[in-house]
Protein backbone atom coordinates (compact mmCIF):
# COMPACT_ATOMS: atom_id res chain seq x y z
CA UNK A 1 0.00 0.00 0.00
CA UNK A 2 1.43 3.74 -0.90
CA UNK A 3 -1.27 5.26 1.09
CA UNK A 4 -4.64 6.19 0.70
CA UNK A 5 -5.54 8.77 -1.89
CA UNK A 6 -8.59 11.09 -2.18
CA UNK A 7 -10.56 11.02 -5.76
CA UNK A 8 -13.61 12.75 -7.15
CA UNK A 9 -15.13 16.09 -6.13
CA UNK A 10 -18.67 17.22 -4.31
CA UNK A 11 -20.89 14.04 -3.95
CA UNK A 12 -18.60 11.96 -5.99
CA UNK A 13 -15.59 11.97 -3.72
CA UNK A 14 -13.92 8.47 -2.74
CA UNK A 15 -11.00 7.52 -0.68
CA UNK A 16 -8.95 4.98 -2.82
CA UNK A 17 -6.66 2.78 -1.26
CA UNK A 18 -4.70 -0.53 -2.89
CA UNK A 19 -3.45 -3.71 -0.94
CA UNK A 20 -0.91 -6.31 -2.65
CA UNK A 21 -2.14 -9.83 -1.61
CA UNK A 22 -0.13 -10.13 1.10
CA UNK A 23 -1.04 -6.78 3.03
CA UNK A 24 -4.74 -7.96 2.21
CA UNK A 25 -4.04 -11.27 3.47
CA UNK A 26 -2.30 -9.82 6.87
CA UNK A 27 -5.39 -7.27 7.11
CA UNK A 28 -8.06 -9.87 6.93
CA UNK A 29 -6.36 -12.73 9.21
CA UNK A 30 -6.18 -9.34 12.10
CA UNK A 31 -9.33 -8.43 11.10
CA UNK A 32 -10.75 -12.54 11.71
CA UNK A 33 -8.49 -12.56 15.25
CA UNK A 34 -10.60 -9.59 16.54
CA UNK A 35 -13.99 -11.06 15.42
CA UNK A 36 -12.83 -14.27 17.17
CA UNK A 37 -12.27 -12.42 20.10
CA UNK A 38 -15.22 -10.01 20.19
CA UNK A 39 -17.59 -12.92 19.34
CA UNK A 40 -15.85 -14.82 22.13
CA UNK A 41 -16.73 -12.08 24.61
CA UNK A 42 -20.40 -11.85 23.31
CA UNK A 43 -21.10 -15.64 24.22
CA UNK A 44 -20.10 -14.93 27.54
CA UNK A 45 -23.31 -12.86 27.92
CA UNK A 46 -25.65 -14.38 30.12
CA UNK A 47 -28.77 -15.73 29.30
CA UNK A 48 -31.69 -14.08 30.02
CA UNK A 49 -35.52 -14.54 30.04
CA UNK A 50 -36.33 -10.76 30.51
CA UNK A 51 -34.00 -9.89 27.52
CA UNK A 52 -35.54 -12.47 25.26
CA UNK A 53 -38.98 -10.81 26.25
CA UNK A 54 -37.55 -7.40 26.09
CA UNK A 55 -35.25 -7.57 23.11
CA UNK A 56 -32.58 -5.58 25.40
CA UNK A 57 -29.90 -7.88 25.68
CA UNK A 58 -27.36 -7.64 28.76
CA UNK A 59 -23.79 -8.03 29.02
CA UNK A 60 -21.41 -9.34 31.48
CA UNK A 61 -20.59 -6.96 34.38
CA UNK A 62 -16.74 -8.40 34.79
CA UNK A 63 -14.33 -6.51 32.58
CA UNK A 64 -12.58 -9.26 30.53
CA UNK A 65 -9.98 -11.25 31.80
CA UNK A 66 -8.13 -11.44 28.29
CA UNK A 67 -5.95 -8.05 28.26
CA UNK A 68 -6.59 -7.81 24.69
CA UNK A 69 -10.10 -7.76 25.11
CA UNK A 70 -10.53 -5.55 28.14
CA UNK A 71 -8.66 -3.07 25.48
CA UNK A 72 -10.76 -3.16 23.24
CA UNK A 73 -13.85 -3.17 25.46
CA UNK A 74 -12.71 -0.75 28.12
CA UNK A 75 -14.45 0.05 31.65
CA UNK A 76 -16.92 2.90 30.86
CA UNK A 77 -16.08 4.94 34.10
CA UNK A 78 -13.23 3.94 36.64
CA UNK A 79 -14.52 6.18 39.94
CA UNK A 80 -17.62 3.18 40.72
CA UNK A 81 -16.76 -0.39 40.10
CA UNK A 82 -20.46 -1.29 40.94
CA UNK A 83 -21.65 1.70 38.00
CA UNK A 84 -18.76 0.63 35.91
CA UNK A 85 -20.37 -3.24 36.21
CA UNK A 86 -23.97 -1.60 35.38
CA UNK A 87 -22.65 0.39 31.96
CA UNK A 88 -20.74 -2.19 31.10
CA UNK A 89 -23.25 -5.02 31.70
CA UNK A 90 -25.77 -2.43 29.40
CA UNK A 91 -23.72 -0.99 26.59
CA UNK A 92 -21.10 -3.83 26.07
CA UNK A 93 -23.38 -6.03 23.71
CA UNK A 94 -24.21 -2.80 21.42
CA UNK A 95 -20.37 -2.02 21.00
CA UNK A 96 -19.40 -5.54 20.39
CA UNK A 97 -22.14 -5.73 17.89
CA UNK A 98 -21.04 -1.75 16.67
CA UNK A 99 -17.54 -3.33 16.50
CA UNK A 100 -18.24 -6.68 14.53
CA UNK A 101 -20.69 -4.77 11.87
CA UNK A 102 -17.39 -2.32 11.06
CA UNK A 103 -15.49 -5.72 10.95
CA UNK A 104 -17.79 -7.62 8.69
CA UNK A 105 -17.63 -4.20 6.10
CA UNK A 106 -13.96 -4.06 6.16
CA UNK A 107 -13.99 -7.80 5.38
CA UNK A 108 -17.07 -7.32 2.76
CA UNK A 109 -14.73 -4.66 1.18
CA UNK A 110 -11.18 -5.89 1.22
CA UNK A 111 -10.45 -8.23 -1.54
CA UNK A 112 -9.19 -11.26 -0.11
CA UNK A 113 -6.19 -11.69 -3.15
CA UNK A 114 -5.72 -7.67 -3.03
CA UNK A 115 -6.49 -4.84 -4.86
CA UNK A 116 -8.16 -1.74 -4.64
CA UNK A 117 -10.29 -0.33 -1.75
CA UNK A 118 -13.03 2.54 -2.70
CA UNK A 119 -14.71 4.11 0.21
CA UNK A 120 -17.29 6.69 0.54
CA UNK A 121 -16.22 9.00 3.56
CA UNK A 122 -18.30 7.48 5.76
CA UNK A 123 -17.20 4.25 4.43
CA UNK A 124 -13.39 5.79 6.02
CA UNK A 125 -14.70 6.46 9.05
CA UNK A 126 -15.84 2.49 9.56
CA UNK A 127 -12.50 1.60 8.28
CA UNK A 128 -10.60 3.95 10.36
CA UNK A 129 -12.76 2.26 13.49
CA UNK A 130 -12.01 -0.83 12.51
CA UNK A 131 -7.94 -0.01 12.10
CA UNK A 132 -7.82 1.24 15.43
CA UNK A 133 -8.97 -2.06 17.04
CA UNK A 134 -6.58 -4.33 14.97
CA UNK A 135 -3.91 -1.72 16.01
CA UNK A 136 -5.03 -1.92 19.98
CA UNK A 137 -4.86 -5.68 19.77
CA UNK A 138 -1.63 -6.29 17.99
CA UNK A 139 -0.51 -3.45 20.12
CA UNK A 140 -1.81 -4.54 23.48
CA UNK A 141 -0.15 -8.29 22.49
CA UNK A 142 2.77 -6.64 21.54
CA UNK A 143 3.34 -4.50 24.53
CA UNK A 144 3.51 -1.34 22.86
CA UNK A 145 4.84 1.58 24.85
CA UNK A 146 5.46 5.38 24.13
CA UNK A 147 8.86 4.98 24.89
CA UNK A 148 9.24 1.87 22.78
CA UNK A 149 12.45 1.74 20.21
CA UNK A 150 10.89 1.78 16.77
CA UNK A 151 13.18 -1.49 15.96
CA UNK A 152 13.47 -4.10 18.71
CA UNK A 153 16.27 -5.92 18.93
CA UNK A 154 16.32 -8.80 16.35
CA UNK A 155 16.37 -11.56 19.27
CA UNK A 156 13.11 -9.97 20.37
CA UNK A 157 10.09 -12.39 19.63
CA UNK A 158 8.44 -9.22 18.97
CA UNK A 159 10.31 -7.60 16.75
CA UNK A 160 8.65 -10.17 13.48
CA UNK A 161 5.27 -8.44 14.52
CA UNK A 162 6.34 -4.64 14.75
CA UNK A 163 6.87 -4.03 11.02
CA UNK A 164 2.93 -5.32 10.79
CA UNK A 165 2.29 -3.12 13.78
CA UNK A 166 4.35 0.16 11.92
CA UNK A 167 2.30 -0.81 8.54
CA UNK A 168 -1.30 -0.50 10.23
CA UNK A 169 -0.22 2.75 11.80
CA UNK A 170 0.99 4.30 7.80
CA UNK A 171 -2.06 2.53 6.74
CA UNK A 172 -4.30 4.29 8.99
CA UNK A 173 -2.57 7.47 9.19
CA UNK A 174 -2.54 8.06 5.71
CA UNK A 175 -6.67 7.15 5.65
CA UNK A 176 -7.41 10.01 8.52
CA UNK A 177 -4.92 12.17 5.92
CA UNK A 178 -7.19 11.01 3.13
CA UNK A 179 -10.31 11.62 5.14
CA UNK A 180 -9.62 14.83 6.73
CA UNK A 181 -8.77 16.33 2.71
CA UNK A 182 -12.47 15.59 2.36
CA UNK A 183 -13.56 16.92 4.68
CA UNK A 184 -11.60 19.75 4.09
CA UNK A 185 -13.31 20.28 0.40
CA UNK A 186 -17.05 19.79 1.41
Amino acid sequence: MKGWKKTGRGDRQMIVGDFDPQEAAVLRGLLREVRQMLEGRAAEAPDDELAEITGIRLGPTKRPADRIVARLLPDFTFEDPDLAAGLRSLHEPQLIAAKLEVNQHMLDTLPPDGGRVELRPEAADEWLTGLNDIRLALGTALDVSEDMPDELPPDDPRAEHMGVYQWLTFVQDSLVHARMAVREKR
